[in-house]
């Protein structure tokens, strides 16, 4: 039996009747009593898809979702909030920011609703499919005289990647991104959504689940080729992969310069930051992206770049 779809906080035959879809796929439909029951229902149930309502006595929505964010066991489940139409707009935004893949108000359209069903039961494919990839990105927000910032992806799937960016970004913002990937030449672009904060990729920067609505064809196709060679064939041993090409030391940081990679308009050199007491080789986090030239002009830039720190 496949694993069942997890209601709480909203009346279960409701759902099934505003989204016929579940019951044409036969998907079962189990309705849980407050958070503290669903929560205890995700693991053992294997649940794929979890839908949420307002009407939870024990625990808020977003509370709920961030108990279930936060163990590994459901990490990973699709999570979907249905807001009655009188809340006030934070509502979402914290529903959002707490971890949910998606808002829908009431009154519900049913062929969105059908349609977001429909993707975040495919989640978890999605999941398995992803691969932790690490990309310079260079993001730009949606917004009139919106800049562009530089930020670094941690892993990719076809329809998303996880982003640490050195800026704030707003869960439901849209945002155009560019990268490069590995054997990927040249830089690939995506339209993509802020969906939630991935917390597990942040360091020093902020991270966020960044979900694709629209990638170029040929972009499509290069993303989907790296996905399908996987990790192992990616990326090399991990010693390796971090290719340090020096350590400065500045009072309480110390600074790693990473070798630079060439793109489509030079060399690009990563400078990654521990607190000097923490610090051991290869354990330093991202902290800044500079450009140059050349590999040797781009070496330049990064140690004034780490001189000015001071």
């Amino acid at each position: 039996m496949a694993p069942p779809i997890l209601v709480a906080g909203l009346d279960g035959r409701s759902l099934l009747l505003e989204a016929p879809v579940l019951q044409r796929d036969r998907h079962v439909v189990q309705e849980r009593s407050g958070g503290r029951d669903l929560l205890d229902g995700v693991a053992p149930t294997g649940a794929r898809l979890v839908v949420l309502g307002t009407r939870l006595d024990d625990l808020s929505v977003a509370d709920t979702i961030r108990k279930i964010r936060s163990n590994a066991a459901t990490r990973h489940v699709s999570i979907l909030a249905l807001v009655p139409a009188p809340e006030p707009m934070e509502v979402d935004t914290e529903v959002l920011k707490a971890g949910a893949n998606a808002v829908l108000r009431r009154p519900l359209d049913p062929a969105r609703l059908e349609s977001w069903i429909a993707k975040l039961l495919a989640v978890p494919r999605r999941v398995e499919a992803r691969v932790p990839v690490q990309g310079h990105v260079v993001g730009t927000p949606r917004l009139a005289g919106a800049a562009h910032f530089y930020g670094l992806t941690r892993n990719l799937s076809v329809n998303g990647m996880l982003l640490a960016s050195p800026i704030p970004l707003v869960p439901g913002r849209e945002v155009e991104l560019e990268f490069h990937l590995p054997g990927a030449q040249p830089r690939l672009r995506a339209l993509g959504r802020v969906i939630r904060e991935a917390g597990d990729v942040a360091w020093p920067y902020i991270g966020y689940g960044i979900e694709f609505f629209f990638v170029p064809p040929e972009s499509v196709d290069a993303i989907a080729a790296v996905v399908a060679e996987g990790v192992a064939k990616l990326l090399p041993p991990p010693a390796d992969t971090r290719g340090i090409h020096s350590t400065v030391r500045r009072e309480a940081w110390v600074y790693e310069i990473l070798e630079p990679i060439p793109y489509a308009e030079g060399w690009q050199a990563e400078i990654r930051r521990a607190p000097r007491e923490m610090w051991r080789a290869g354990t330093a986090g991202p902290f800044y992206v500079v450009e140059g030239p050349s590999r040797e002009e781009a070496l330049e830039a990064a140690r004034d770049f780490v001189t000015r720190m001071e």
